[in-house]
């Protein structure tokens, strides 16, 4: 089964940058679209940007356009999440996961972005 872990989150200021990374266990990975969400306090998690198995095809929610860039390494099996021009809205604890509308995986801990000054 596999198993994912989110890392890279921290704390920065408003305007600042950040990339986490996904680990993804086992071995369909490279074969599956993945996708980042998010869960702010007291908010449903929510979509943030889908990556296709091969890269080629991106989607983002509109509140991270131009300022997010979701990639992979499918060697690695690693999705990265590249955000820059933070903001305060942007706080969350940041997942990786299949893309919505398939089977997911088990949810991994999740990596917290603060964004504050």
């Amino acid at each position: 089964q596999v198993q994912l872990v989110e890392s890279g989150g921290g704390l920065v200021q408003p305007g600042g940058s950040l990339r986490l990374s996904c680990a993804a266990s086992g071995s369909d990975f490279s074969a599956n679209s993945m996708s980042w969400y998010r869960q702010a306090p007291g908010k449903q998690r929510e979509l943030v940007a889908s990556i296709s198995s091969g890269g080629s095809s991106i989607v983002y929610a509109d509140s991270v356009k131009g300022r997010f860039a979701i990639s992979r390494d499918n060697a690695k099996s690693l999705v990265y999440l590249q955000m820059g021009s933070l903001k305060p809205e942007d706080t969350a604890v940041y997942y990786c996961n299949r893309r919505p509308g398939t089977p997911l995986y088990p949810w991994g801990p999740g990596t917290q972005v603060t964004v504050s000054s």
